[in-house]
């Protein structure tokens, strides 16, 4: 292994350690608590953990493999079915980010009437539109036999071995990726801009409020009236920095690998093996991101999970009282 080899198996590694903790503790908050299950986004984080999870203990492994041993690392039929789970596995995930969207732009703008608009039931309806349109790509081309083992990307996935099907195979990935990556991109622009554009309203509003209040309290002490408009420069931020956080994370790791792949296409292209296997790490980074995006950093999460950490050191220092007292009253009792 070169140099750079081992260290795109050093990144793969750590990716697989971060994302296989952070979407656990998900997972955990998830059971834990009540209130997170009882809202309706939490089916689609639940259904983005599960995905990310499989993608974890699954995909990523046999791309480290893929790495190591620069070939195959198992046998046509494994790899067959892991290129068919990354296939459906990352249409689904990209499809959970867009339902995200759609639900926090619904939450946002139509405040009033968002519990009629998004129940169980519509949630669960989406989950299964998404389920449906992420499995058909991936079964059309396991029928096709275009599913292996992709030396550029050093991993099973979507591959043509075959010369004479190359037109078909062209346009097959180009609506893939435009009914994948291209449409959950849509929405996901469409959707956080008009929260965006609502959440600045708002923002005004509370602006003309805070300066009309500051002009009519003459005596406010100056650092009073300078963390007031501190915390309003910081209002208008907050939205901002977040909604970047969504699109921006989304762009950055699934572009590059999205791009390669249409580039690949190319019969002039020439694409460097070190990266594609990058351009693909940066795809499996999004399983790493997705848990502090959409759920730890959250309030709510950080509140399940210490409540969680409390209990689970509150009930070992229980137990290790126990056995400290348990040597004690054994002396007691020979006595």
């Amino acid at each position: 292994m070169s140099v750079w080899e081992v260290i795109l198996a050093f990144v793969l590694v750590v990716l697989m350690l971060v994302a296989l903790l952070a979407n656990v503790l998900v997972l955990m908050c998830f059971l834990y608590s009540a209130d997170i299950r009882k809202q309706v986004p939490g089916l689609f984080i639940l259904n983005l953990t599960f995905c990310n999870l499989l993608m974890t203990v699954l995909n990523m492994p046999l791309t480290l493999a893929g790495i190591i041993h620069k070939g195959q690392p198992s046998g046509d039929q494994i790899c067959r079915a892991v290129g068919f789970l990354e296939t459906f596995l990352t249409t689904n995930s990209m499809l959970s980010m867009a339902a995200l969207s759609i639900d926090r732009w619904i939450a946002v703008v139509f405040p009033l009437s968002y519990h009629s608009k998004m129940r169980y039931r519509d949630a669960a309806l989406i989950l299964s539109y998404t389920w449906l349109h992420s499995i058909s790509f991936p079964i059309a081309a396991a029928s096709l036999s275009w599913v292996g083992f992709h030396h550029l990307y050093a991993s099973c996935t979507l591959y043509n071995k075959r010369p004479e099907d190359r037109t078909e195979f062209v346009i097959f990935t180009v609506v893939f990726h435009a009914l994948s990556f291209l449409l959950s991109l849509l929405v996901l622009c469409f959707t956080y801009l008009k929260v965006l554009k609502v959440a600045r309203f708002h923002c005004k509003r509370i602006d003309v409020i805070t300066m009309q209040t500051l002009v009519l309290l003459v005596d406010i002490h100056p650092s009073v009236r300078e963390r007031c408009l501190e915390e309003q420069k910081r209002r208008r931020q907050r939205a901002t920095k977040k909604i970047s956080t969504f699109i921006g994370t989304f762009i950055l790791c699934f572009a590059p690998y999205v791009i390669t792949r249409l580039v690949e296409l190319s019969p002039v292209a020439h694409i460097s093996s070190h990266w594609g296997i990058m351009s693909k790490c940066l795809a499996y980074s999004k399983v790493v991101s997705d848990p502090f995006v959409y759920s730890l950093l959250r309030h709510q999460y950080q509140k399940t999970w210490q409540e969680l950490t409390n209990k689970l050191l509150k009930r070992s220092s229980i137990n290790s009282s126990a056995l400290a007292r348990d040597p004690q009253q054994q002396s007691a009792l020979n006595e």
